[in-house]
Formats: C-alpha cells, sequence, structure tokens
C-alpha cells in the first residue's frame, strides 16, 4: 500500500501557550514516520487537502466542519474518565464519531465503541535527542526539576519531596521547547507526580527528559498505569518512599550508577511496530476517506484577510504573503475578476464567486494595503447581499497607528464615508455599504470613549443601492453611470428586416 503523506496539526487557540507542550509528542511521531519512509509536515491550526492529518489538541477546539475537506485523525493524550481530565461534551462527541489514536488503553472506555478500532501507541526513546554533550548527573546544577501545571495535588507532593531535603526547581511562567530541554539538561533528575487521580502515568513528558540523558523519579500510586518499558527505566516511589529515598539515597554514587542503568535500560525500547501498524492504518483510512469525499473547489463562505498568528480555522485565509502560511497566497489589492480558483496552499482548490460570502474580517490589515479602494470593492464583490465586512484598525490620533514601520495611512471615524454615503467616487453603482457597527477600543482591546481610543473596531454590511441613491449618483459621477447598450436589440430588428425583405424577394 502506498504511504500517504501525513501532516501533523497542533491546535492553538490565540495566545495559548500550552499547545507548545505537544511538540514534544509530534517531534516524536514525525520521527517515527520518517524511519518508514513517510513524507511528514508540521503545522500550527492548518489542516492539509494532500495528507492524512494526525491532530493534536483538538480538546481545546475544533470546527467539525473542517472534517468535510481533510481527513483527519485525532490523537488524544488527555487522561479520560474516572479521576481524569475535565473534557468537553464537544470533545468526547468528537472523539466517538471520529478516528482516533490514543497512548493509553485506560482512555478507549470513554469514546471507543469497539477498542480494537483504536491504534495505542508508546512513547519511548528518541534517538534525536541524545546528542551526548550533557554534563555529568554529578556536576549538573539543578538537583530536581518539576515542569508541568500546577494543582495542590501535585503542589503536595513537591512540598513532601522538599521536607526530605531536596529543593525542587519549577519555573514561574510555562516554558517549552528547546528552552525547557536547556533545565532538563542541567538537571540530576526530573520530578513526575500526577496531575489526576486516575494516576495514569504521564510517558508523554518521561520519554522525552529520559531520551535527554536526564533521570526521571516518579510518584506510583495503586491506579498508576505505565507501559511495561518504563518499569526498570524509572525511579517508582510511593508516598511513604520519599523521605527515605531523598534524605539517604538521592545525590549519592549509587544513585548516579542507578540512573544511567536505567537510561540505558530505556534506550534498549523500540516501538517501530506499532508505529508501523499505526501508519498501515493510516494509509488504508486516508484511501477509504479519498473514495467518499468530493475533490471539488472549496468554496468558502468566511474569509480572514490575514494568517501568520491570526489564522483562523475553517475560514478561508488569505495573504499576500506565503511565509505567513495562509491557505492562498492572493493580493485582494489588485484588480481580480470573480469567479476564480485559486490553488491551495496545503492541497486543494479554492473558488471565489461573487456575492458569495457571509463575513469578510480584516484584523489590522487595511493600514498596510496600498489600494485600500480596490481591497474594499473586492470584498464589496465577494460578499452576498447583507454580507458582513468586520474591521479592526489602529485609530490615527493613537500611538498604535504609526508603531509598525509598515503602516501606510491612519483611519478616523471618517475613514468609513467614501464605502458607505459617497460610494459613487469608487465607480459603485449596484451596491454599497451600511456602516452598522463603531466602537472605539483601548490598547487591550477593551471598548473605550474616544479619547483613550488606540483602535477602531467596524462593521459595514452589504446592501443594494436604492432608485434614490442610483439617480444621485447618476448625478455626482463623470458619466450616467451606464447606459443600457441598445445594440443587441437593434442588430435583431435589423436582422428580422433582412429576413422580411428575402422572404418578399427585395434587394437590401
Amino acid at each position: 500500500m502506498q504511504l500517504p503523506p501525513v501532516h501533523l496539526a497542533i491546535m492553538q487557540p490565540a495566545g495559548y501557550l500550552h499547545a507548545q507542550g505537544f511538540l514534544d509528542q509530534v517531534r516524536y511521531f514525525r520521527y517515527q514516520f520518517r524511519r518508514m519512509g513517510a513524507e511528514v509536515t508540521i503545522g500550527k491550526n492548518r489542516l492539509r487537502e494532500d495528507s492524512v492529518n494526525m491532530v493534536f489538541g483538538a480538546h481545546v477546539g475544533f470546527e467539525p466542519e473542517l472534517l468535510r475537506r481533510h481527513a483527519c485523525m485525532f490523537v488524544n493524550l488527555e487522561q479520560l474518565g474516572q479521576g481524569g481530565a475535565s473534557i468537553s461534551a464537544e470533545y468526547l462527541k468528537l472523539l466517538r464519531s471520529s478516528v482516533v489514536v490514543d497512548y493509553s488503553a485506560e482512555n478507549l472506555a470513554s469514546y471507543a465503541q469497539d477498542p480494537a478500532d483504536v491504534p495505542i501507541v508508546p512513547f519511548l526513546y528518541a534517538p534525536y535527542l541524545d546528542d551526548g554533550q550533557s554534563l555529568p548527573l554529578e556536576e549538573r546544577p539543578i538537583d530536581l526539576l518539576f515542569f508541568g501545571s500546577m494543582n495542590p495535588r501535585r503542589q503536595a507532593w513537591i512540598s513532601r519531596v522538599e521536607a526530605a531535603g531536596v529543593q525542587v526547581a519549577t519555573f514561574d511562567h510555562p516554558i517549552f521547547g528547546p528552552e525547557r530541554d536547556h533545565f532538563v539538561r542541567q538537571s540530576k533528575a526530573v520530578l513526575n507526580c500526577h496531575h489526576y487521580e486516575s494516576s495514569r502515568f504521564e510517558q508523554a513528558r518521561a520519554f522525552h527528559c529520559m531520551s535527554l540523558g536526564t533521570p526521571v523519579i516518579s510518584e506510583r500510586t495503586a491506579a498508576t498505569q505505565a507501559p511495561p518499558e518504563y518499569a526498570d527505566s524509572v525511579f517508582w516511589l510511593e508516598a511513604t518512599d520519599v523521605p527515605l529515598f531523598f534524605s539517604q539515597a538521592f545525590g549519592t554514587p549509587e544513585y548516579f550508577a542507578a540512573a544511567r542503568r536505567k537510561l540505558e535500560a530505556f534506550k534498549a525500547h523500540d516501538p517501530i511496530e506499532a508505529y508501523a501498524d499505526l501508519l498501515a492504518f493510516a494509509a488504508s483510512f486516508h484511501q477509504a476517506w479519498g473514495r467518499t469525499h468530493s475533490v471539488a473547489p472549496w468554496v468558502p463562505r468566511l474569509v480572514n484577510l490575514g494568517s501568520g498568528k491570526d489564522y483562523k480555522p475553517g475560514w478561508l485565509n488569505i495573504d499576500v504573503l506565503a511565509r505567513a502560511e495562509p491557505d492562498i497566497v492572493l493580493d485582494l489589492g489588485r484588480a481580480q475578476s470573480f469567479p476564480m480558483e485559486v490553488a491551495g496552499c496545503r492541497g486543494g482548490t479554492v473558488r471565489l464567486e461573487a456575492d458569495s460570502l457571509e463575513m469578510v474580517y480584516a484584523n489590522n490589515v487595511l493600514e498596510h494595503v496600498p489600494d485600500l479602494p480596490m481591497l474594499m470593492g473586492n470584498a464589496l464583490a465577494l460578499l452576498k447581499e447583507g454580507g458582513e465586512f468586520r474591521i479592526e484598525v489602529p485609530y490615527e490620533r493613537a500611538c498604535t497607528a504609526w508603531q509598525d514601520p509598515t503602516h501606510l495611512r491612519a483611519l478616523n471615524e471618517n475613514s468609513w464615508l467614501y464605502y458607505t454615503d459617497w460610494f459613487w467616487y469608487l465607480g459603485w453603482f449596484e451596491h454599497r455599504f451600511d456602516l452598522t457597527e463603531f466602537q472605539w477600543l483601548d490598547k487591550d482591546l477593551r471598548r473605550c470613549e474616544q479619547p483613550q481610543a488606540a483602535f477602531m473596531r467596524v462593521a459595514l454590511r452589504k446592501r443594494a443601492t436604492t432608485p434614490r441613491e442610483r439617480s444621485a449618483a447618476r448625478t455626482l459621477r463623470a458619466d450616467f453611470g451606464g447606459i443600457p447598450d441598445d445594440l443587441p436589440v437593434f442588430a435583431a430588428s435589423e436582422n428580422c428586416a433582412l429576413e422580411s425583405a428575402a422572404a418578399q424577394g427585395i434587394e437590401s
């Protein structure tokens, strides 16, 4: 069976730092699939139409309509069920109706109709993290490091460790990726204690630390479940073991020798078979999905003018810069003709039709556009009657108006008159915008009064011009707004006259 391209997508709501925690597991999936020759890409909030998408972090939000155009498998890394994470009904519904990959069989009772349909994959040794440059354990400056979300249960366990005489280093803000790994490599051990009463072992965290060459000391309760590969690789402690271990064993030559043995034992485990099965499963799923889903161009209803950090899943995200990773690269500030079809940046085709959009959104975009009237005209053409153009821009009297060196203009409360009352100056005739919403916003985007304003929020609604407005426009334009061309009627009447003359035998 031919391997499909694999796209690993992390869902990250705007400003949600904790989504970066999935980078460790995404890199591990990428490594395993590349070993088998698969082409693998990674994206934030973006799905691909030409790949099988494995989605991480869907519990923080996922638009189900995306499943109409994307083949998606959901990777669940949450602890589900009694004593586990508090999960939304929407997420559980998504898991029950979708193809899922999990790390723990203990989760399956919460969503799987047939547990045999859910691939289970472990997180074990990651060779790409072992660069051989770490300090010897005895020379590392941090005794014990804890990272992760803090709650009363974890705080109590950490307090128990510190009462035994070992200081536990923690971060005062969320930190992930290479920046966090630097501190892991500086630690004699990483402490793992359970967040939930379900007490499933946090292998998705532990594998990364141990692959970096740092031992893991973990809480173990009667309910703790861990893959067998961790049995001899982790220092396991029950609550009653904590005082003696940290007061007498930790930091001794015997501890360091045991730690090195455990790290070497961890390297011996290779989950290649589980990931080969997962990739084969993904290939079958992708093939079956392709047989039942149309490849017709996507005709979007919602358009976001912008991408990068402002990417909106489920919308068509348009940008002039490919490096912003939009859905399509297109400049609506230039003349365009609709309908038009554009190749998507991640597979598939997009069709933009006049009078089709429900909403266009532009967040801090209009101040950058060289030909703003052209962009506004294209937005007017694409929106259906009643459709809205929602806009946020800096206010001209605020520092925000010129803080960006790429700003070309500043805007104020009168900047919308040409698109509403004076539409004929732009060559518009059949349609115009109504200003339906106007708000002043402070620097934190909260509603405020004009003296405190840093931004403006505007909503413009497309509507047909009235006969009175069109009459006024004919008066104020340089021309008469278009006079009907009688040539077709003239040609038809001339043809009728010629046919009549020929029938009567009269030469023209």
